[in-house]
């Protein structure tokens, strides 16, 4: 089920590559995963216990939830098992060791219906925001009625389709993974990932504001075009330049930190 969502739904699709991604980041750093390997039972046997509990809990009685809710179960339940049977396996100063790589799995569960609804909510009042300001400083003559902009011979409205969610939830997974590979500090990590989060409103206002502007002054078909329904790439590699800075401030901080400490 989780694969057939990852190609029905866009919000879905990078599901299936993070078993990958994380196979290939425990490869990576195998020597220092595996370093101190032992067997933990009592630990091992309480995750696949609890997985398989909150598996059984949750297809008992979600049985009037959307299906998005009951795979998000399914999906986390079945995380929960395969840490218990790393831990099993391995240990846990293995799984300390492994921490990022496993904890990436858990985002391939499925956002509940409760969070997503307030996510693209969040995303949709940003992105109004932005467009709205940007309008303002290009000089756009614009009337805002919430979501809808009446602009000069078109309307346009930042529907949920138009919220960006399934780049926002991209954009977080590249700067959770830039983050564990080039920094190092869990503060510069935190602060990679905080400076992303602004970047998502400012990356789809930016979007909708060109797409607006191009079906103005250029070419109405913009709005309904190739632009508009697979753009989305060329507007998160924009995003990426943007957070590139970013990132290497954050990676001369850390240099910073590291003379002054050898210096003391």
């Amino acid at each position: 089920m989780l694969i057939r969502f990852s190609f029905q739904q866009e919000l879905y699709s990078h599901t299936i590559l993070l078993p990958l991604i994380t196979t290939s980041l425990v490869v990576l750093e195998r020597k220092r995963i595996f370093s101190h390997v032992e067997t933990r039972w009592g630990v091992g046997l309480g995750l696949l216990v609890a997985g398989a509990v909150f598996y059984w809990f949750g297809q008992r009685y979600s049985a009037s939830s959307s299906e998005n809710d009951q795979l998000a179960i399914a999906i986390f339940s079945v995380v929960v098992i395969w840490a218990g049977g790393f831990v099993l396996c391995y240990g846990i100063r293995a799984l300390r060791a492994g921490l990022f790589p496993v904890l990436l799995l858990v985002l391939m569960t499925p956002i509940p219906d409760f969070f997503l609804n307030r996510a693209i909510f969040w995303l949709q009042t940003g992105s109004a925001e932005v467009s709205y300001a940007l309008f303002q400083l290009v000089g756009v003559p614009v009337l805002r009625t919430g979501f809808i902009f009446s602009l000069p011979g078109v309307t346009i409205e930042i529907a949920r389709e138009c919220s960006g969610i399934r780049s926002s939830v991209a954009m977080l997974i590249t700067s959770l993974l830039a983050g564990h590979l080039f920094l190092r500090s869990v503060w510069t990590k935190a602060a990679l990932v905080v400076a992303t989060l602004p970047l998502l409103i400012v990356k789809n206002g930016i979007r909708i504001v060109t797409l607006s502007l191009l079906s103005i002054y250029v070419d109405p078909g913009f709005l309904t075009g190739r632009l508009h329904h697979e753009g989305g790439v060329l507007f998160f590699l924009l995003a990426l330049v943007i957070l590139a800075p970013v990132l290497w401030l954050l990676q001369k901080s850390e240099q910073t930190g590291d003379t002054r400490n050898e210096t003391s």
